[in-house]
């Protein structure tokens, strides 16, 4: 067989089988909308830790960090600090959300707004925040699975044609199984993308200079600047860096699909638990550092710094692990991309359409509509997706910009005075 046709039928294979965990999770129950959005409130806490992981560590963990450590240099260090602060953060905020979710039964984070601040008004506001800046979060998703699978079969498979099967796929079992088919297919994701990262991180900068050390040692020596502030910038220094950790460490767990994952918890316990044990996960990012880094000193002159990983592979590895990679990332793609286009066509249809244009729809209703949403959704991000240009890590920082906002009222919902803290600390 030819490359090209191994690396194809392993990535096929991958994908067809996390497709097919996808639309048996949801075999065993009725659709309901609690069970769709929720999965009834009864994940413990490897299923709270799998999914968690399946929408944080996503593709841009694979393709953008290793392209702005290509690209930028020290600057893509950012990432390596933002995520465990945002789990001190989750440490705090998610058992008190959760409470709250349970006790007025809580589905999306505008549920939360309209529960403590009152207003119907300021649910639907929050909603649209939500899914307009959730759409380029599905944007790198999709952009990230068509590099991924055009790149890891060497071409075989082109951009836009991988980018369509992907949202056909991932809308599909989202439609038929619900936030069960994405904590399921996480199961795969998370074992793959670990083992690659791990693997080609270790691998490579031995190949090349004899171990991780001297390929540092070389970096230093080629290039000194590229590893401290602002790189291969003039502008992201250190202000910028301190800013952008502030940032999204303030805002990944405001992301309305973070949010809502907190009311599928069976106990605030389990919440507190994948706080404290989720940054481990964390380690898996360097490896993809060393990769872009590597392919720096390598591969030097690529336009495009997320192609770096793939290109690196591609050259130093055989094809069957080149198509492990292309499956492991095209399955990075489309787990969170299905949490998100999930939430963001609940948030429409509940709390956007239902309050504001139609306040008689019944649940079963809303479900429907939200399983329309789906497929509408899926075809507004494939277009960006297609049509945009933006680099991967801009385009989480836009979703950043809008949804940190979310966090100042969310704070206060509890800490905005001493009754509220003590109504939901006790619990």
């Amino acid at each position: 067989m030819s490359p090209t046709a191994i690396a194809l039928a392993i990535i096929f294979f991958i994908v067809a089988l996390g497709s097919a965990i996808g639309f048996y999770a949801g075999t065993r129950h009725r659709m309901s909308l609690e069970q769709w959005t929720v999965g009834s409130r009864g994940f413990g806490s490897l299923l709270m830790w799998l999914l968690m992981a399946g929408e944080i560590y996503t593709t841009f963990s694979f393709l953008g960090a290793s392209g702005w450590a290509y690209s930028r240099g020290g600057p893509a260090l950012y990432i390596l600090a933002y995520l465990p602060l945002s789990y001190v953060v989750s440490f705090f905020i998610s058992p008190l959300v959760w409470e709250l979710g349970r006790e007025h039964g809580l589905q999306t984070q505008p549920d939360f707004f309209l529960v403590r601040y009152r207003s119907k008004y300021l649910m639907a506001f929050v909603a649209l925040v939500g899914v307009a800046f959730m759409i380029p979060y599905l944007q790198i998703q999709l952009t990230g699975l068509g590099i991924i699978v055009e790149v890891a079969s060497f071409g075989g498979i082109g951009r836009t044609r991988a980018m369509i099967l992907g949202v056909v796929l991932l809308a599909g079992f989202v439609f038929v199984s619900g936030i069960r088919a994405v904590a399921w297919v996480s199961v795969l994701k998370d074992f793959l993308m670990v083992f690659a990262a791990v693997s080609i991180g270790i691998y490579v900068p031995h190949f090349f200079f004899g171990g991780i050390r001297p390929m540092f040692a070389e970096l230093a020596r080629a290039k000194p600047a590229h590893l401290v502030m602002p790189g291969a910038t003039n502008n992201l220094g250190h202000t910028w860096y301190v800013s952008t950790v502030l940032l999204t460490s303030l805002g990944a767990f405001m992301w309305p699909h973070a949010f809502g994952a907190t009311f599928t918890a069976r106990s605030a316990n389990v919440l507190r638990r994948n706080s404290v044990v989720m940054p481990l996960y964390n380690i898996t990012l360097a490896f993809i550092f060393f990769i872009g880094f590597t392919a720096f000193l390598v591969i030097p002159g690529l336009t495009n710094g997320d192609l770096s990983l793939l290109m690196l592979v591609r050259q130093t590895l055989p094809p069957w692990m080149l198509g492990v990679v292309g499956g492991a990332g095209a399955l990075t793609a489309m787990v969170p991309a299905s949490i998100l286009i999930l939430t963001a066509s609940t948030l429409f249809a509940k709390n956007l359409y239902r309050p504001v244009f139609a306040p008689t729809m019944t649940d079963d209703q809303v479900a429907r509509l939200a399983r329309i949403m789906v497929v509408a959704l899926s075809l507004v991000c494939l277009y960006f997706a297609i049509y945009s240009s933006t680099t991967l890590v801009s385009l989480l920082l836009l979703g950043y910009a809008g949804v940190t906002q979310f966090s100042p009222a969310s704070s206060w919902a509890f800490f905005g005075s001493a009754s509220r803290w003590s109504e939901f600390s006790a619990a």
